[in-house]
């Protein structure tokens, strides 16, 4: 069967069946490897997107469900030359040990950060919750998140006169 996305502001036509795992269309049709392949159950976050603003674990997410929905994936925030804020604030924080799962916990921190521009510690860590992180980079990945959030409300106060 033939589906259109929506992926990162661009339209995409794929042919799959439609239980194929969003997660595989993206890896294996888009060549979009940010999101990986972690246990394929949608318990630990490695597969993590953004359908429609919301987080979702794409490994869990039939293509047939997607719709017109828009999907955005780490690629989407920014480029090596240019990364996104909180793809710097990742980098700047060391938050990435072996790197696994830092697509999907920045993916997860991107969708807290577009709804709440100035998250509690409490919220941040409630939002980041499902996603696993097994080197225990968890104290930099809150860190990460938090220095992003200052940086998105200093740009945003920087801008007003």
């Amino acid at each position: 069967m033939s589906y259109e996305l929506q992926v990162n502001g661009k339209r995409h036509r794929v042919d799959t069946d439609a239980d194929t795992p969003l997660l595989y269309v993206l890896r294996n049709d888009l060549q979009l490897n940010g999101a990986k392949f972690g246990c394929g159950l949608g318990q630990c976050g490695a597969c993590t997107v953004m359908l429609d603003g919301a987080p979702v674990m794409s490994c869990i997410v039939p293509v047939s469900v997607v719709g017109k929905r828009p999907v955005r994936t780490v690629e989407g925030l920014g480029t090596v030359d240019k990364p996104g804020v909180l793809q710097q604030a990742f980098i700047d924080e060391q938050a990435a040990q072996c790197g696994y799962c830092i697509a999907g916990m920045i993916m997860r921190a991107q969708a807290l950060l577009d709804k709440h521009p100035a998250p509690t510690d409490a919220q941040i860590r409630s939002h980041m919750m499902p996603n696993l992180c097994r080197c225990g980079t968890h104290m930099r990945i809150l860190r990460a998140v938090r220095r992003a959030a200052d940086t998105l409300r200093g740009q945003a106060g920087g801008g007003r006169s």
